[in-house]
């Protein structure tokens, strides 16, 4: 067994993903079990939500997990085993008014794990996406102009 360490990972800061899974597999030599089980929502009609923020969710709900990922399965492919589990969202299968930004990282998301899940079966990797109804998170109400304060994380 091995001692549990604490490794604090922004998912919807690209740059830093890569340097953090290096420091997972230089610590531990290898990841089993890879669960994907970070998100961030916002809830808005599509015209009052920005570009920037629909980047930012794009940012956390995809390119986050794909590139944590992209980073560790070389690993388990050269070791012919591993599990990557993708926590995503109804969401990702059917879109609701006022989650546009929300739906569309989700629906990306499925379609990238769905196309890994057929590529990995060579290499006895599995690959699995869970799409729960709704989770309660935590939520606050923003002042007013702070869009940051209004992602749902």
């Amino acid at each position: 067994t091995y001692a549990p360490k604490l490794i604090l990972l922004d998912i919807s800061d690209i740059n830093c993903i890569r340097d953090v899974a290096k420091e997972i597999l230089n610590c531990y030599g290898c990841v089993d079990i890879l669960i994907n089980n970070a998100s961030m929502k916002v809830k808005g009609a599509v015209q009052s939500i920005s570009l920037e923020l629909d980047k930012k969710i794009m940012d956390a709900n995809y390119f986050g997990p794909i590139t944590l990922t992209k980073a560790i399965l070389p690993n388990m492919i050269s070791r012919r085993t591993g599990q990557i589990v993708l926590i995503n969202s109804i969401q990702g299968k059917i879109g609701m008014p006022f989650r546009a930004a929300y739906a569309a990282s989700k629906h990306a998301a499925v379609g990238f794990f769905d196309c890994l899940r057929a590529e990995m079966e060579e290499f006895d990797i599995s690959v699995s996406t869970v799409n729960p109804t709704f989770v309660c998170s935590y939520y606050h109400q923003p002042a007013p102009g702070n869009w940051e304060a209004s992602i749902w994380k």
